[in-house]
């Protein structure tokens, strides 16, 4: 292993290093990591549906039915009724025609662009992307090109280029450490007019955005004949696990016959689908956690800003807080701890290189008491540290 323990070396004297935290508690507003009780604001947990009771009760009767683990694929033995249930479920949310469960998000994307993509044909991915996306375009057979972020212009100049071969758009719908939106408007036209799919990673909006969670999409009043591929997961707004891929029976069907990462891989627990079965119905009838989650951001924004603290733009539970350098981000982080509040400092590669950021996350379960030691602590750092 020669030359690992020097790059480790140099990483951490860049503030690049990472370590794990170890959790002992349940995950919700105030948790005990690494043996601290510990205010967090850097979950993606954001409708509180985690350690929901009803959420919780689901699993747990769930697991006397179906057991622990699912055994094999779907494609052997492991697609059960829960799971079926589920992604007719998830298909109706969306309103789409079919559904398809993956064990992560990230099979899900690498699975999609697998499946769908060859040799001969192009991926356009937004420079900002999910890892999982990129990761799917550098593991695809096609030809992959990066468009400057939400800049349809930027879009339109590259595939124009492209003549020949299928193509695929591929898009956050919600950027994870941005916080903004995609402009799926100008997208969808852009990929109708090129004969273009045009597929969305939605796993940061799902739940938080639209009337009913229906993400991104709903904001922008969008469906299948525009945004032919949705891809969303679980384990963040709808506190569980696991990921699906929802579209046209036959883009499902492609999936089933064609994504690796589908047929080779373990179904998820008949438990956790069920689980999220619950957590999906309340995600829906309980508007108010979004309502709550207006509430929360609007009045962080308001006060950061009077602060004068570098604060994104951002209408969505993830608020960007840029420090520039990584050694900055680690110590506003480190400020923040001092005071039982965790708030993980995000540095390159996870975003580009003088980005670095505190990524402040909001739940529907945050109280204005708990916000308000937030803002004080961010009171303390603008005055010790801009």
């Amino acid at each position: 292993m020669n030359g690992l323990a020097e790059q480790l070396r140099r990483q951490r004297e860049a503030g690049l290093y990472r370590r794990r935290r170890v959790v002992s508690s349940p995950q919700q507003t105030e948790m005990v990591v690494d043996g601290r009780p510990m205010l967090t604001f850097c979950s993606n947990d954001y409708l509180g549906l985690a350690s929901h009771p009803e959420v919780i009760a689901a699993l747990q009767q769930a697991a006397d039915v179906y057991g622990v683990g699912s055994g094999a694929a779907h494609l052997i033995n492991g697609h059960s009724a829960v799971h079926h249930a589920l992604e007719e479920e998830l298909a109706e949310f969306t309103k789409r025609p079919r559904a398809l469960l993956y064990s992560t998000g990230y099979m899900a994307n690498i699975g999609v662009a697998s499946a769908l993509l060859g040799r001969h044909d192009w991926l356009f991915e937004d420079r900002l992307n999910h890892a999982s996306l990129v990761d799917a375009g550098a593991l695809s057979p096609a030809t992959v090109k990066r468009f400057q972020h939400n800049d349809p212009e930027s879009l339109r100049r590259q595939i124009e280029s492209c003549t020949s071969g299928r193509k695929l758009i591929a898009t956050d719908g919600v950027f994870s450490m941005d916080g903004d939106l995609a402009p799926l408007e100008e997208y969808q036209a852009i990929a109708r007019k090129q004969d273009a799919w045009l597929m969305v990673d939605d796993a940061h909006g799902l739940g938080v955005l639209g009337d009913t969670g229906g993400g991104s999409l709903a904001h922008f009043g969008l469906g299948i004949d525009q945004v032919p591929i949705l891809m969303g997961t679980l384990g963040k707004g709808f506190g569980t696990f696991g990921a699906f891929v929802a579209g046209s029976e036959e883009l499902i069907e492609t999936l089933i016959q064609k994504s690796r990462s589908y047929v080779y891989t373990t179904a998820m627990p008949s438990a956790v689908a069920e689980a999220t079965r619950v957590s999906l119905r309340i995600a829906q009838q309980e508007s108010w956690r979004r309502q709550r989650l207006a509430q929360l951001i609007g009045r962080f924004r308001q006060a950061v800003e009077v602060m004068g603290l570098p604060l994104m733009p951002s209408n969505t539970p993830i608020q960007p807080l840029l420090t520039g350098s990584a050694e900055q981000a680690l110590q506003w982080s480190r400020h923040l701890e001092e005071k039982g509040i965790l708030v993980t400092a995000i540095r390159p590669p996870t975003v580009p290189e003088g980005q670095a950021r505190l990524r402040i996350t909001f739940s529907a379960n945050h109280t204005e008491r708990q916000l308000d030691r937030l803002l004080d602590a961010l009171q303390s750092l603008s005055l010790e540290h801009v």
